[in-house]
Formats: C-alpha cells, structure tokens, sequence
C-alpha cells in the first residue's frame, strides 16, 4: 500500500490514541510532524503536510478533529493530487473549538470546496465539537461519504478509542473501494483509446 500520513488535531495525538496505535500497527503509516501542536498555524500546518505529500509521491491521509480541517484546506491546492484519499474522523467545527480551546486556533474559516479525492467522513452523534446535522452538512459540501458511528464521542482515547480496529476496517474497505474505483477507471480509459485508435 501506498504510505499513510497520520494527521492529528490540536495538541496532537497522546500515547494511547488510536492514532498512534494506528502508526505501530501499519509500516507504512507516519504521523505528519507540526511545529506546535498547541498553538495551530494553518499556513504552518499545511506546508509541513505539502512536505510530507512531496516526499510521499502518493499518499493516504488519516485524520483526527483539526487533522480533517487540515486535509480538506488541500481542496485548491497543487498538492492534492497527491492525495489517494482521506479518511477523516470527527472533524472539528472551528466556532465550537474556539470556545472550547480559546485563542489557541489560527485556522481561518471552516473550508467548504468540494474535495479532488475520494473522502469518508467517520463521526459521532454526540461530539461536542461538532453537532451531527453540522457534520452532515460539511460531509456533504465536501463531497464525502459519511459513516455514523452512533454516540461514540469525539472518536478520541478518552471516549474509548484506543487501538481501533475497527477503524482499521473501515479504512480497509474504504481504500479498496478507492482502488476498485481507480482501476475501473483506467480500465474504461484504455478501452477508448482502443475504440478511437481503431476508427
């Protein structure tokens, strides 16, 4: 597979979340380094992620709550072509965040462009950082797929999610579908070029 580059919200990942599980249990999955955890700079954030995609070739994102954010800020960017496809679990809704963590965010507006890469939303009926009918809806401006895990949280360690293996499968079916989709793709490309050479 291709690599998986790990991207964590705000103050990163602790030891014990499934994200860090999740780099352990894939060779292939590192998790994108950030200047300060604590205090996010989206331009920051961002030319550290396009480093790590410009090393990568091609790459898988598997995100967390501000790590989603990041992801979808590729939408216009050269970098996302990159990008295999992003597994984004509890996205965070900037306004909401604020509150909760306040001063600490320089993350501009919510982005809403339509993603260039096969995107699956993972989230929670009950995440304090972003209501399901909010999450519905930036599910929907992005053009992902979304996958309700009922009320489970923020889909973090202190909701219960260590090593998720279950989200192993969710992101196993998710990249299989990817690469089916892919391959179709190629394989109709190939029959019109077949079709036209023989006119």
């Amino acid at each position: 597979m291709s690599a998986i580059l790990i991207l964590p919200g705000l103050n990163g990942s602790a030891e014990g979340h499934w994200q860090r599980h999740w780099t352990r249990d894939h060779a292939s999955a590192t998790i994108v380094r950030q200047a300060s955890w604590s205090r996010p700079v989206l331009s920051q954030w961002l030319q550290a992620l396009e480093n790590e995609l410009e090393r990568a070739g091609q790459a898988w994102l598997v995100t967390h709550s501000l790590g989603c954010l990041l992801a979808a800020h590729l939408a216009d960017r050269p970098a996302a072509r990159r990008v295999k496809g992003a597994f984004l679990v509890a996205p965070c809704d900037l306004e909401r965040t604020e509150r909760l963590h306040p001063g600490a965010i320089e993350f501009g507006a919510m982005p809403t462009r339509p993603l260039p890469f096969r995107s699956l939303v993972v989230g929670s009926r009950d995440d304090r950082y972003m209501d399901f009918a909010t999450l519905r809806r930036y599910a929907a401006c992005w053009g992902s797929e979304l996958h309700d895990l009922g009320d489970a949280g923020h889909i973090n360690f202190e909701s219960g999610f260590g090593r998720w293996r279950e989200g192993y499968k969710l992101f196993s079916s998710f990249a299989e579908t990817v690469e089916g989709r892919s391959q179709k793709g190629l394989r109709s490309q190939a029959a019109t070029r077949v079709m036209v050479s023989s006119l």
